[in-house]
């Protein structure tokens, strides 16, 4: 049983989100779906510990969740001909018919993004539901409270199901309205695959690489819309620095000691193109494309030594004034702190920005903190800051990382 258990969960990390939205498009109701996919999980807990894990078991999933959504409608006293060409849709697939569409999971993003939500709930639902991804975990994306997270994702299905919105992609006309939020929720999916919020890993590269096709398939829809190019070159450029991200045993390896051999030439010569996309259409860059910019300042630098920083502070300054926000000052004084003579006027920002208090949950502050002090030779105040990241740290990588380097201060 508690094989099975096991499996069952790992698998629902992987492939849940597609179960979902494969059963969204063919129920067109997005609650029912969860529902449905729900009772296909309570089916085998109760059926595979006798029968067996099938060969292939999200198929087994998609497919005992489509006959209880069969089996609903016909107990239904009227049933209306909508629900009857769906039945009898269903009833034509194979039981093991597990080819979800490519773009189901984005379907369900744009479903998700409907205007009737507010901004807030449509980013929090589509996290919730296309990532799978906890409310803790959603909470700490959006640098926002729990409890704050729930009720904005309980809100927006109840929203979305007295509101009847169907599972469909709208039509084009409607794009632009749900496409800010629609490349939110991509970015931050990246983000947690870039660097995880929580667990035991401190890169997930499934939710990275899906953040990243969702991306590939969007530019494809979109061709003219120059900040669906920039965040792909944005994730083009992040993700060509995976397989240096990390050591053998899975430990995070910061950016300055990277092994640069290690990053995706491929990658990176996508994410320039995508972001020369950008200024060809002639409609200047926007936060995404700016921090794409950035990054190509990083994947061109023949050496960490040899990055320009003056460049990415004008750019950190350009992002401020479009998208301004604690984390990108934060980002932004960590780069001036590499420029001549900028430790001491990034260590007074880091000050400031501890003092508004907006990311007093977060390790962030006090990890950057941690860097300057230490820079700065006062290496028992950054022992302090490394320990007080750690402590505030929910990714165990990332914890352990800090704790080893507040240890390494100590016997120093």
């Amino acid at each position: 049983m508690d094989d099975v258990a096991g499996t069952l969960d790992a698998l629902w990390r992987i492939e849940g989100s597609r179960v979902v939205a494969t059963l969204a498009r063919v129920t067109g109701d997005l609650s029912e779906a969860e529902d449905l996919a729900q009772e296909a999980l309570a089916e085998a807990l109760r059926s595979w510990p006798t029968a067996g894990i099938p060969r292939n078991p999200a198929a087994w999933l998609t497919t005992v969740a489509r006959r209880r959504a069969i089996d609903r409608w016909r107990r239904r006293e009227a049933l209306d001909d909508r629900h009857r060409r769906l039945a009898r849709d269903l009833e034509s697939l194979t039981d093991d018919a597990w080819q979800p569409i490519e773009d189901d999971l984005l379907r369900l993003v744009f479903t998700a993004c409907h205007p009737a939500l507010p901004r807030e709930g449509q980013v929090a639902l589509t996290l919730r539901v296309v990532a799978s991804l906890s409310t803790t975990e959603i909470a700490r994306l959006l640098v926002a409270s729990v409890p704050a997270v729930q009720q904005r994702v309980v809100r927006a299905k109840r929203t979305l199901t007295e509101a009847r919105v169907p599972f469909e992609v709208p039509d084009h006309t409607e794009w632009k309205l749900r496409l800010d939020a629609v490349l939110t929720v991509v970015y931050l999916l990246f983000t947690e695959g870039y660097a995880a919020t929580s667990g035991d890993r401190w890169v997930r590269r499934d939710l990275a690489d899906e953040a990243l096709r969702m991306g590939r398939v969007l530019a494809r829809l979109l061709p003219r819309e120059p900040e669906v190019h920039g965040l792909v070159a944005l994730m083009e450029l992040q993700s060509s620095r995976f397989m240096a991200r990390t050591d053998a045993a899975g430990d995070p390896v910061i950016l300055a000691d990277q092994d640069r051999r290690l990053w995706d030439h491929g990658r990176i010569h996508r994410g320039l193109a995508a972001l020369n996309r950008v200024d060809a259409l002639g409609r200047g860059r926007g936060p995404y494309a700016l921090q794409a910019a950035i990054a190509a300042c990083h994947a061109t630098a023949a050496s960490f030594a040899d990055t320009d920083w003056d460049r990415i502070v004008v750019l950190y300054d350009a992002l401020l004034a479009l998208s301004p926000g604690p984390v990108v000052r934060l980002n932004r004084a960590a780069a001036l702190s590499m420029t001549t003579d900028g430790t001491r006027p990034a260590l007074a920002e880091v000050e400031a920005i501890a003092a508004g208090g907006d990311l007093s949950a977060s390790h962030l502050v006090a990890s950057v903190r941690a860097e300057l002090l230490l820079r700065l030779g006062r290496t028992a105040e950054a022992r302090g800051q490394f320990l007080s990241a750690a402590e505030r740290a929910a990714n165990d990588r990332e914890r352990a990382w800090l704790e080893a380097k507040a240890a390494s201060l100590a016997t120093s």
